[in-house]
């Protein structure tokens, strides 16, 4: 096994999954950055290089090479071919742009998922639970870091800690100043071998990547007076630590859909979840029902009806893309059907 590669997360099941092409004289390597169809990949931590894929066409969107991956790469003289992709162990999926219905893989095979979120600015609660809903549904184990706390005070802080801690149930939420070091102690320890770090743009994610890394290993760039994000990080990128381990950065975004997520929405919604189960009715749509716990919680105070109008919203967007994957799997193959029809009749096969 390449003792090289251990740094960045390689071990003996990578070792036992990479069996055939190790025979067939393919190199493994992870896959560092992905800008526009081009890759980088780690061939060791100190050594990447530039290669293309070649893989079965018509590969679905999640299913072409993302930062995080191991592959198999064949260093050809003119230039390395990546000609196959390991199975994943997570693998991070957001919603595409526009109304299409496939997923964008952002990360591969991470370990911890640390969503920013800045204490400059109040933090969108509805947008935090989106992002948690992605982190639970990679696999992966979301951490909510508050960012930026050097620039507020202690109150302000505790506020923030209790509101993202009421959408983050069952989550470690931590607040984190990465100019002054503060908290990044216990944030190196909450960190796995693979950490992706997301978030919205402007958020400090670049600032707390250098922070892990000990070094100025990203570009950062001041917010905008009007405090919206600047793009600092373009492509998502993949970070060896000099202490082992690796941490995968990405391009902040304005917003995050959820795509095929529902065990990513229960888990993010743990709490109404509970909730529903003790219900009277197992179809209560927590409304006007007789018995129905959500409402009781709701008028208690231990539950706000934000946070139900955004677990819903969440349940709607899986309804709608899973509606959609349906259609256009249906719409696939009457596309197959009628091309292989063609092709049969324009050789005497039609179908009779």
């Amino acid at each position: 096994m390449p003792s090289d590669l251990r740094p960045l997360g390689w071990d003996e099941e990578w070792a036992a999954a990479f069996a055939s092409y190790a025979a067939a004289g393919l190199l493994p390597a992870r896959v560092g950055r992905v800008d526009r169809g081009r890759l980088e990949v780690h061939l060791r931590p100190s050594e990447t290089v530039h290669a293309v894929a070649h893989l079965e066409a018509g590969a679905a969107v999640e299913d072409q090479p993302a930062v995080g991956d191991w592959v198999a790469v064949d260093p050809r003289s003119d230039g390395a071919v990546v000609t196959g992709v390991l199975p994943r162990r997570t693998l991070i999926v957001r919603s595409s742009a526009g109304r299409r219905s496939e997923g964008q893989a952002m990360a591969a095979n991470v370990d911890t998922v640390l969503i920013a979120v800045p204490l400059e600015r109040e933090a969108r609660l509805a947008q935090l639970e989106r992002f948690l809903t992605v982190g639970w549904e990679s696999g992966a184990r979301p951490v909510v870091v508050l960012t930026k706390s050097d620039v507020v005070d202690h109150d302000e802080i505790d506020v923030a800690l209790l509101r993202a801690r009421e959408a983050a149930p069952g989550v470690q939420v931590l607040a984190v100043s990465a100019e002054t070091r503060t908290g990044t102690d216990a944030l190196r320890s909450a960190i796995g071998a693979t950490t992706a770090v997301v978030g919205q743009s402007g958020a400090g994610k670049s600032t707390l990547v250098n922070a892990l890394a000990g070094a100025e290993v990203m570009a950062t760039q001041a917010t905008r007076q009007d405090g919206k994000g600047r793009h600092t990080t373009t492509a998502r990128e993949l970070i060896p630590l000099p202490s082992g381990g690796v941490l995968i950065d990405t391009p902040g975004l304005r917003g995050i859909g959820v795509h095929d997520a529902s065990d990513g929405v229960a888990q993010s919604f743990s709490d109404i979840e509970a909730l529903a189960e003790e219900c009277r009715f197992r179809d209560c749509t927590h409304e006007t029902e007789p018995g129905c716990a959500v409402t009781a919680a709701i008028d208690d105070g231990a539950l706000t009806r934000r946070r139900l109008d955004s677990y819903r919203k969440q349940l709607r967007e899986v309804e709608w893309a899973g509606r959609r994957n349906a259609a256009d799997a249906r719409a696939a193959h009457a596309k197959r059907w009628a091309e292989q029809t063609a092709h049969g009749k324009g050789h005497g096969r039609g179908v009779h």
